[in-house]
């Protein structure tokens, strides 16, 4: 971090600076090995002049999260080539590729080095944790990824016979029902997440019947799913949803998969309904005070999700082309479901959203000069319109700060802020407003729900506001307006004398 001379050079660090940062990692202990790059990432943030500005700060990551495969390049090979470079220009030039992980470590390397080091009058108030949340990327089997429009059902082949007789290979056997299950489910239409839970279920289900009970699952038949649900219960001690949940599986693995549509659930022994806890209430100031000490995307997200009922990842996983502020509404694609739903936008937020759109168009305008700009979309659209996935309308309007290899696909684009993210600020803004109880992004959802009940709105209005396919289920979420009678007294009051 300093010259050859000791002077500093380039706006770097003096020599006592980099000796207190080295200092400062050893006492965090941090990695030995990994000192290095926070020292290299730190270089390239004074070289880059961030230090100057929580803006050039900001600007400083927003270069970096482009940096990725600009233009198609391979990332540079060999750990010491990689780091050699030390501005992020040379390394978007040479084609290195900064991966989330690397992108996290370097909003740490700057932290520590503004905020603990240098004291910099801005660093204390600035969001670290959140512009590091904002590459976090979405894993192989992340639900999200699973609810993409992926056409699947007709490419697999027919299911083939599942043979009766002796016992078969247990992994042979599991992967015949298996397929078959799927295709099965896929044909149903069920939600990927469904379809996880089900075959789960019948994974478990058929094992226990060639281990245990010396037959497979056709020939040991509706009789085998009672001591099946009852050694989840007695050995496993599932809660009573989970033993409903496995015992829908098996029910659908039989009816569709086996053919025996006469089956009744008269056979088995249906399982407890356990209470369902109501989730905690927030009130309004509460959720002011977490919303006010959320900061850039997550706070407005947040407030989209409070004034619109939208669910975590519906929110997160809007498109520029979802909001028309002519119309005022907003379009919710894909929800649970694999439903679509109009809602009004709140047009106390159409100023902010405007002002935050213009924002992350000049970003996705400075992707496309570096040869950047794509965005992940569904195999079934990208292959008619290839040229869509650079289009600003389908750009999301909750976008990540890095640039992301699918892993399905393996195109490198950018896709939404991750959900689990949103999450975790939320949770770490309640804990800084002094709020103790188990709070989530949810209760938004819920308390817009109960707000329009409260004001005079009609239940099926309600149910269509908030997507939900049963009004069961918007009656569960409707807890928030439950109160106490008005003026009658607690047993507590009644058991006090008078003063």
């Amino acid at each position: 971090m300093t010259s050859p001379s000791g002077s500093p050079s380039d706006g770097q660090p003096t020599s006592p600076t980099r000796r207190r940062f080295l200092e400062h990692l050893v006492a965090l202990a941090i990695r030995p090995s990994s000192h290095k790059y926070y020292l290299r990432w730190a270089e390239d943030w004074i070289t880059a002049r961030g230090n100057r500005s929580a803006d050039a700060t900001t600007a400083f990551f927003d270069a970096l999260g482009r940096s990725s495969h600009l233009g198609g390049r391979q990332p540079l090979r060999g750990t010491e080539r990689f780091w050699a470079h030390h501005s992020v220009a040379r390394r978007a030039r040479r084609g290195a590729e900064p991966t989330p992980a690397q992108f996290r470590l370097a909003v740490d390397a700057v932290r520590i080095l503004a905020r603990d080091i240098l004291a910099l009058p801005w660093a204390a108030g600035f969001d670290w944790q959140g512009l590091a949340d904002q590459a976090w990327p979405l894993g192989p089997d992340h639900r999200a990824l699973d609810q993409e429009a992926i056409e699947e059902c007709a490419q697999l082949p027919a299911p083939p016979p599942v043979p009766s007789g002796p016992p078969p290979e247990t992994d042979d056997e599991i992967d015949r029902i298996v397929e078959a299950l799927r295709r099965a489910i896929r044909m149903a239409g069920f939600a990927s997440a469904t379809e996880r839970a089900y075959v789960h279920w019948n994974i478990r289900f058929t094992r226990f019947c060639l281990t245990v009970l010396k037959q497979t699952p056709r020939d040991a038949g509706p009789p085998a799913i009672t001591p099946f649900l009852d050694s989840l219960e007695l050995e496993r001690n599932v809660a009573p949803a989970t033993r409903k949940q496995a015992l829908k599986a098996v029910v659908f693995l039989t009816r569709k998969v086996f053919g025996l549509e006469d089956f009744t659930f008269e056979h088995v022994i249906a399982p407890a309904h356990g209470g369902r806890p109501s989730p905690p209430a927030m009130t309004c100031d509460e959720i002011r005070l977490v919303i006010s000490h959320l900061d850039g995307p997550w706070k407005l997200a947040a407030l989209l999700i409070y004034g619109s009922g939208l669910r975590v990842i519906e929110c997160l996983r809007l498109r520029v082309r979802d909001l028309d502020f002519a119309q005022g509404t907003i379009t919710v694609r894909d929800g649970r479901g694999n439903t679509r739903r109009v809602i009004p936008m709140p047009g106390a937020l159409a100023p902010t959203l405007l002002t935050f759109l213009a924002g992350a168009h000049e970003s996705h305008l400075r992707d496309l000069a570096g040869g950047a700009g794509e965005v992940h979309m569904p195999e079934s659209l990208l292959r008619g319109h290839p040229e869509a996935a650079r289009e600003w309308p389908w750009q999301y309007v909750f976008a990540s700060a890095t640039l992301w290899v699918h892993p399905r696909t393996r195109r490198v684009a950018r896709h939404h802020l991750h959900q689990d993210s949103m999450a975790r600020q939320f949770r770490a803004a309640a804990l800084k407003g002094g709020i103790s109880k188990r709070v989530s992004p949810n209760l938004l959802r819920h308390r817009f729900a109960a707000r329009l009940l409260e004001s005079g709105a009609d239940i099926g209005t309600i149910q269509d506001l908030m997507g939900h396919a049963s009004l069961a289920s918007t009656i569960i979420y409707l807890f928030g307006v439950q109160r106490p009678s008005d003026g009658a007294p607690a047993p507590i009051d009644c058991a006090l004398p008078n003063p």
